[in-house]
């Protein structure tokens, strides 16, 4: 359910905020377990194309995850032979781990992730990140399931790829065509917001990622590629594939359950056109109404269903009044969750007291019907019954859907913002200068401040510069190791998000998103 509303004309997308030259614009990341034959033709045929056809500052980190062979060796070579490459080494196993604990440490505001088979040709790179950089998109995928998508690969991947994306989209409702593509990026203040959602540290975070910014309403660009399957690939399918299934059922139950607040969390990330104020016009009346008119066909023919069962065995009052009790629960549930999109177990008591109410009007109308088909003959037909019963149950719909939106599940948006509500559930907005701070946290966290205008992307040095100060130096970026969740245990240090519970019409004028 919606928990907050914006009046008037919302605030434009803007490109990223740039804050020193020296600052990449990208930062690539490129996971690796024991890729020591591999490593060093990505790293510089990546390098050389960023050099050749990137416009901004850019730099490529290897994430290495506690190889075994003489992959660090091969980072460290890369990272002091190109200034733009740096490596960092984990002690542990895990892509999902990696990508968090390189991503969480970095300062680019365009964080972005391939495989190091580069599968994927290198010429959607810029396509990917663009939409991030101008601030239309929040995060980019490549797809390789597009219909402009040019594939090579075997009959046995294409099977799993497509049966788990089938998958996704019947579980988790996922709109997005292909998650196992190794090809993502994301911006970094979004990243700040989603990172700690995800619990996954193996093949499926990326996975969980998408899905739960597609649920918490962000914007997701999808890249056509062109993309050559890797016959050397070292993925596990059998045990990625179980993997991958376990999430699946893990973000699901989380998300039916109500345990995952994703609501309305796409406002710090640019304006919404359906938050639009529009004169006469109810705010999701359509989308109701679509909800409302299948759950309620659904609890019709199951009410029948009930009628006939219990007519069997009792006369037409009780079957009715029966049937018509059992319906009405099914019913007020499923409309609290699938056409009012009401989650969690908060006031679910509340809801269907009010639904039974509105089941006694519903009960008084099928009831009088019946009383007077029987006034008027003495034995009606069964088919006759039904025949009354639909026509009442109709006329029972409407009333109880007006009831439903007006006095069960209201709008709170259209309340008064004059009192002070209880805090809802917490999402995340934009403060410019501001700190990361969890609600929960007695002290939050100093942070640097940000920066105090808008200042064009740095585009990338002709010629790496030498240091001029301290405070250029210590920009440079070492190659040495550090052990996996140590950014992330040591949080956001100059994170520009704060948490705080949203409110019916907050807005901050301060964000400039």
């Amino acid at each position: 359910m919606r928990t907050d509303s914006s009046p008037g004309d919302l605030p434009a997308r803007e490109h990223l905020p740039a804050t020193d030259a020296g600052t990449p614009v990208l930062d690539v990341v490129i996971p690796v377990y024991n890729e020591e034959k591999d490593l060093q033709p990505c790293v510089l045929r990546l390098h050389e194309h960023l050099k050749r056809t990137f416009p901004y500052a850019f730099r490529i980190t290897v994430a290495d995850n506690a190889s075994t062979d003489t992959t660090p060796q091969v980072a460290a070579r890369l990272a002091a032979r190109l200034p733009e490459v740096v490596s960092r080494r984990l002690e542990q196993k895990g892509r999902g781990r990696a990508l968090r604990t390189v991503w969480s440490a970095s300062d680019a505001p365009v964080l972005a992730y391939m495989d190091v088979d580069l599968s994927t040709d290198l010429n959607a790179l810029l396509p990917l990140v663009a939409p991030l950089i101008s601030g239309h998109s929040d995060l980019a995928i490549g797809s390789r399931l597009a219909r402009s998508s040019r594939v090579v690969r075997g009959v046995k991947r294409e099977f799993i790829s497509r049966s788990y994306n089938l998958i996704l989209r019947g579980s988790l409702q996922a709109r997005f065509s292909d998650a196992q593509c190794g090809f993502k990026a994301i911006r970094r203040d979004v990243a700040q917001v989603l990172l700690p959602l995800v619990e996954d540290s193996g093949w499926f975070f990326d996975t969980e990622m998408l899905v739960l910014a597609e649920r918490a309403g962000l914007r997701i660009h999808e890249v056509p590629v062109d993309w050559v399957d890797d016959p050397d690939s070292t993925v596990h399918i059998v045990r990625t594939a179980t993997d991958d299934l376990k999430g699946v059922w893990r973000v699901g139950r989380a998300l039916a359950g109500g345990s995952l607040s994703l609501d309305r969390l796409a406002r710090p990330f640019g304006d919404d056109p359906r938050d639009r104020e529009l004169t006469d016009v109810p705010k999701g009346l359509a989308r109701q109404l679509v909800g409302f008119c299948v759950v309620g066909g659904l609890s019709t023919l199951f009410y029948l269903l009930l009628y006939s069962g219990f007519r069997s065995f009792s006369g037409s009052q009780v079957a009715n009044a029966l049937a018509l009790l059992v319906s009405a629960v099914a019913n007020t549930a499923a409309n609290r969750r699938l056409t009012f999109g009401v989650r969690g177990r908060g006031g679910a008591v509340r809801h269907q007291a009010q639904g039974l109410v509105v089941f006694g009007i519903g009960l008084v109308l099928t009831s009088g019907s019946l009383a007077a088909l029987n006034a008027a003959t003495n034995d009606p037909a069964h088919s006759t019954e039904l025949a009354v019963l639909i026509a009442a149950n109709l006329a029972a719909t409407v009333l109880r859907f007006l009831l439903f939106r007006a006095w069960v599940f209201p709008d709170r948006r259209d309340e008064p913002s004059t009192s002070t509500p209880a805090p809802s559930p917490v999402v995340a907005s934009h403060r410019p200068g501001g700190h990361a701070a969890h609600p929960a946290a007695p002290h939050p966290m100093p942070v640097r401040p940000g920066p105090p205008a808008y200042r064009p992307l740095p585009q990338r040095p002709t010629a790496p510069a030498t240091p001029s100060s301290p405070t250029q130096a210590a920009t440079s970026y070492d190659t040495a190791p550090f052990r996996a969740g140590d950014a992330a245990d040591q949080g956001w240090g100059d994170s520009t998000m704060q948490m705080q519970a949203v409110r019916p019409h907050d807005h901050d004028p301060r964000n400039a998103r």
